[in-house]
C-alpha cells in the first residue's frame, strides 16, 4: 500500500505541474513557487516525508536536474546575443555577488553574532541566483532575448563563484587564515577550463551525432554524453555545471562555429546539431525533473526558530535592495529597456546549492553552523517568493513603474500593459 501512495503521488504532481504551468502562463505565479510549497507541506509542515527518506539519490537527483537544466538552456542560446552581453554578465555577477557578500556579511555578524568568517561564508553562500528558477522563469517573462541571455549565464557563473568562494572560507578554519590567491587562481581555472572541456565536447558530439542517430533508441544519449562530461570535469576538480552549459550554447550554435574558417579543420565536415524531436524531449525532461526537483527543495527547507526566520527575512530584504545598484552598475543602459531592468533586478533567487553548501559548516562541527544552516534555508524560501510576487507585480500591475523609475536612464521601456 506504501508503494501505491508513493505512486499515486508521484502521478499527481506531474498533473498538479502541468495545471500550475497554464496558471503560470494566465497570472505570472511561476509554477516552481507553487511547487516548492507543495514540498514545504509535505516536508516540515506535515512530516510525511524528509530529505533524509531520499537518502543519497535526493542529491545525486537535484544534480541531475541543474545539469540538464543548464544544457538544455544552453541550446537555446543565440551565441551572436552571446557575444554582446558577455561584458554585462560580468559585471552584474560580480558586483552582485560581491555587494551580497560584503552587505549579508557585516550584517549577519550583527544580528547572529558570529565570526566574520563564519558570516562572510553565509554572505557566499546566498550571494548567487539559481538557475533551477531563473532558466524556467526568465524564458516567460517578457524580456529581450540578451536579457534573458544575461540572467541564465549569470546564474550559471554565479553558482561557481559562490562555491569556490564558500569553500575557501570555509578552508580558512582549517588553515588558519583567507588564501585570497588560492581563491582567485581556482575561480579562473574552474571557469577556463571548464569551459574549454564543454567547447571540446560539443565538437566531439556532433561529429559523432549522425553515427549515435543509427542506434535503437538513441535520444537518450545526448543526456548521458552531458552526465558523462560533467562527472569527468568535476572529478578533475572544475565546474561541471559550467561545462554543461557551454556544452549545450556551443551544441546549439554549431553552425557559427563553422563559420569561422580556421576552425573548421577540427570539426566535421557537415554541422550537425540537435533536431527537433531531441530538443522536444530535452524540453519534457526538463519539465519533469523540475516538478520533482522544487519539491524537494520544499521538502529540505526546514523552519527551526521564528528569531532565525526573522533575520532571514531581514536578509533577504537587504539582497533584493542591493540587488538595484547591481543591476544598475551591471547592465547596459544603451540596449536594455526600462522595463527588462526592472525585472532583472528582482531576479535574485536562491536555490540547491546554498542549501547544499549551509550544510557543511555543520557537517565540519564550526560554531554557528545549525544557525547558519537555518538562516539559509529561511533565505532560500523567502528569496523565491519574493522573485514570484516581484516578477507579477512586475508585469501585471503598476507596481512596475516603482522600479521602471529607478532605471530611467536605461532605454525607454514599451506601453505599459493595462492591468487585467
Amino acid at each position: 500500500m506504501h508503494v501505491a501512495a508513493n505512486i499515486l503521488v508521484v502521478g499527481f504532481l506531474i498533473f498538479v505541474a502541468h495545471a500550475f504551468t497554464g496558471f503560470f502562463s494566465r497570472t505570472r505565479v511561476p509554477d516552481v513557487l507553487l511547487l516548492t510549497i507543495i514540498g514545504i507541506f509535505l516536508g516540515p509542515v506535515l512530516h510525511l516525508v524528509t530529505p533524509e527518506n531520499f537518502g543519497a539519490v535526493g542529491p545525486v537527483f537535484a544534480t541531475v536536474t541543474l545539469v540538464i537544466i543548464l544544457f538544455e538552456a544552453g541550446l537555446s542560446i543565440d551565441l551572436k546575443i552571446l557575444r554582446g552581453v558577455v561584458h554585462s554578465t560580468l559585471t552584474l555577477t560580480f558586483t552582485n555577488f560581491a555587494l551580497t557578500m560584503a552587505a549579508v556579511g557585516v550584517a549577519a555578524h550583527y544580528l547572529l553574532h558570529l565570526d566574520f568568517r563564519m558570516t562572510f561564508t553565509l554572505g557566499a553562500i546566498i550571494g548567487s541566483t539559481s538557475p533551477a528558477v531563473i532558466v524556467p522563469l526568465a524564458r516567460r517573462l517578457s524580456m529581450q532575448e540578451s536579457s534573458k541571455t544575461v540572467v541564465f549565464l549569470e546564474s550559471a557563473v554565479s553558482d561557481v563563484l559562490s562555491i569556490v568562494v564558500a569553500m575557501g572560507f570555509l578552508d580558512s578554519f582549517r588553515m588558519g587564515g583567507i588564501r585570497f590567491g588560492q581563491m582567485i587562481g581556482n575561480l579562473i581555472a574552474t571557469l577556463l577550463l571548464a569551459s574549454l572541456a564543454g567547447l571540446a565536447a560539443a565538437f566531439l558530439w556532433s561529429a559523432m551525432l549522425r553515427r549515435i542517430r543509427g542506434l535503437e533508441n538513441s535520444i537518450f544519449t545526448t543526456p548521458a554524453f552531458v552526465f558523462v562530461l560533467f562527472g569527468s570535469v568535476e572529478l578533475l576538480g572544475f565546474s561541471g555545471y559550467v561545462a554543461a552549459a557551454v556544452f549545450g550554447a556551443v551544441l546549439g550554435n554549431i553552425q557559427v562555429f563553422h563559420g569561422i574558417l580556421w576552425m573548421r579543420r577540427y570539426l566535421p565536415q557537415e554541422a550537425i546539431t540537435l533536431n527537433e524531436t531531441e530538443r522536444i524531449f530535452m524540453g519534457e525532461a526538463v519539465f519533469l525533473l523540475k516538478t520533482f526537483f522544487f519539491v524537494y527543495v520544499g521538502v529540505s527547507i526546514r523552519f527551526t526558530d521564528f528569531r532565525l526566520v526573522y533575520i532571514g527575512l531581514a536578509l533577504t530584504i537587504l539582497i533584493f535592495l542591493l540587488r538595484i545598484p547591481a543591476t544598475w552598475l551591471g547592465l547596459n543602459r544603451k540596449t536594455t529597456p526600462t522595463r527588462d531592468a526592472s525585472l532583472v533586478a528582482i531576479l535574485s533567487p536562491k536555490g540547491l546549492a546554498a542549501v547544499v553548501l549551509a550544510s557543511l559548516p555543520l557537517e565540519r562541527h564550526l560554531e554557528g553552523g545549525s544557525a547558519l544552516q537555518a538562516v539559509t534555508y529561511c533565505v532560500v524560501f523567502i528569496s523565491i517568493v519574493l522573485t514570484s510576487v516581484l516578477s507579477f507585480a512586475i508585469e501585471r500591475t503598476r507596481f512596475a513603474q516603482v522600479y521602471e523609475g529607478m532605471f530611467r536612464s536605461f532605454r525607454p521601456a514599451l506601453p505599459f500593459p493595462s492591468p487585467e
